[in-house]
């Protein structure tokens, strides 16, 4: 049988039913949009979405497993939907990066019998298949593939925003930061075919969608794989992440382009120049720094030295008016010292970055830094967290002074969650803006804000 036999079959199974569906996806904005396309396909075989947990007759997890506090979420959330099972008969499906690994399918296998379903990263498209097992021979399935299969397109997709769409470009990674368990579990790096990209573009811009985000583990190393995952193999000339954004760039009713993450190793000029030429992409730009240190960056194996990555900021500050700039930051790396903690603040201090992710690093097994025997102890961890926070915290208010007086282009996401008589939107570099409306705009209007006020966690304007 082919997926669309088996979403027949589901659908004709369940009709009548009224049954309905969640997802909870654990992880970053990959995850989000590998959720969209679960929820794809579980709507078009008939389910529909629960407005609680609790009425749930199929819950699905999609997890991530980059980060410790994933798993407790997880493991705690299914202790809880034990009971929804034998109450309900509730279906149970685990998918994502947490099931690529060994340790996690077996926990799960030994531990949590009671799950139905237990698919992969490149298995999304075969739920279908996973849910007839399931639903109509009783069977409990297993279904994890090769992390470096093809690419498979054309899924359906159901997407939580009306006016903001994320676009994955390519997936998996061949950095092997020492401390990232992301290319054990999504694979090598493999591009979209372009026109594919461009093409599912087009579709969101003729149905209103006005900015998207292009998404990969490291998209500005798009297109270095030769395409070779796609089938049929693709010859193009738009073979480079510099080339796909001027082609997004072109695309009429798009008006505002952003793009999640790129690795300071693969920030060529060729794309500072088109960043720079191209009015439609966004001016924050995420560029994980991870730590300061030169040495701490060769242990991580990222591939640049602090000096290197200074200059890489300060180039960019110079070419692209108005950039600002993101980052994630670890803190308390195996074997970090106090002296070399200083050199992260030290840059913090010197690129005085728009927005930092901030995490306190956690052993991910099957990784070469977990193994290391000088981890560092969790207090001072915590300690050195907390005086990170507290140097960014400084910088924001400063920064945030800067935009008053200035006039910002954003959309109209809707009413301010603490003043219903206000609408809220942000810059593109992510700050909130809270303003009142004339009476004319509505939701997914593209408006220009003169800022008038800093309140630190937000600013205040007026429409123009």
């Amino acid at each position: 049988m082919e997926e669309v036999d088996f979403i027949k079959s589901v659908k004709d199974e369940i009709k009548d039913k009224n049954l309905k569906y969640v997802i909870l996806t654990f992880g970053c904005q990959l995850n989000e949009n590998d959720s969209e396309k679960i929820a794809g396909l579980v709507e078009k075989m008939g389910y529909s979405k629960a407005n609680v947990f609790e009425e749930a007759n199929l819950v699905i997890f999609n997890t991530c497993c980059v980060r410790e506090n994933a798993e407790e979420r997880l493991f705690g959330k299914l202790g809880e939907i034990k009971k929804m099972k034998e109450t309900n008969n509730t279906i149970i499906a685990i998918g994502g990066c947490m099931m690529q690994e060994k340790s996690m399918l077996d926990k799960i296998k030994k531990s949590y019998r009671y799950v139905d379903i237990v698919f992969g990263t490149h298995t999304i498209g075969t739920l279908p298949e996973d849910l007839y097992k399931v639903i109509i021979k009783n069977e409990k399935v297993k279904n994890v593939i090769d992390i470096d299969g093809e690419i498979v397109e054309g899924l359906p997709i159901r997407r939580n925003d009306k006016f903001r769409a994320s676009v994955t470009i390519m997936y998996g990674c061949n950095k092997f930061c020492s401390y990232c368990i992301v290319p054990y579990v999504r694979g090598r790096e493999r591009s979209r075919n372009p026109e594919d990209i461009l093409e599912e573009i087009r579709r969101l811009a003729k149905e209103g969608y006005k900015e998207v985000t292009l998404l990969g583990q490291n998209v500005n190393s798009y297109g270095k794989d030769d395409f070779k995952y796609c089938n049929p193999k693709v010859q193009t000339e738009i073979n480079n992440f510099a080339k796909l954004l001027r082609e997004v760039n072109n695309i009429d009713g798009i008006e505002k382009i952003k793009f999640m993450s790129p690795h300071p190793r693969d920030f060529t000029d060729d794309v500072i120049e088109t960043i720079r030429e191209c009015e439609k992409v966004t001016r924050i730009i995420h560029m994980p720094l991870q730590s300061g240190n030169s040495k701490v960056l060769k242990e991580m194996n990222r591939g640049y030295t602090k000096e290197q990555f200074l200059e890489l900021a300060e180039k960019m500050k110079k070419r692209i008016p108005n950039l600002k700039l993101s980052t994630d930051i670890i803190v308390g790396f195996p074997g970090e010292t106090e002296e070399e903690f200083e050199d992260t603040l030290d840059v913090v201090r010197k690129v005085e970055f728009e927005q930092i992710f901030m995490f306190i690093y956690s052993k991910r097994e099957g990784t070469r830094a977990a193994s290391r025997e000088d981890q560092v102890p969790e207090e001072i961890k915590h300690k050195r967290f907390d005086r990170l926070k507290e140097l960014y915290d400084s910088q924001v208010e400063l920064q945030n002074e800067k935009y008053v007086g200035t006039v910002q282009s954003i959309m109209i996401e809707g009413p301010s969650k603490n003043d219903e008589t206000k609408y809220c939107g942000r810059t593109d570099s992510n700050k909130v803006i809270v303003f009142k409306p004339n009476g004319k705009e509505k939701i997914g209007d593209i408006v220009n804000v003169k800022i008038t006020e800093n309140h630190k966690w937000f600013l205040v304007g007026e429409i123009m």
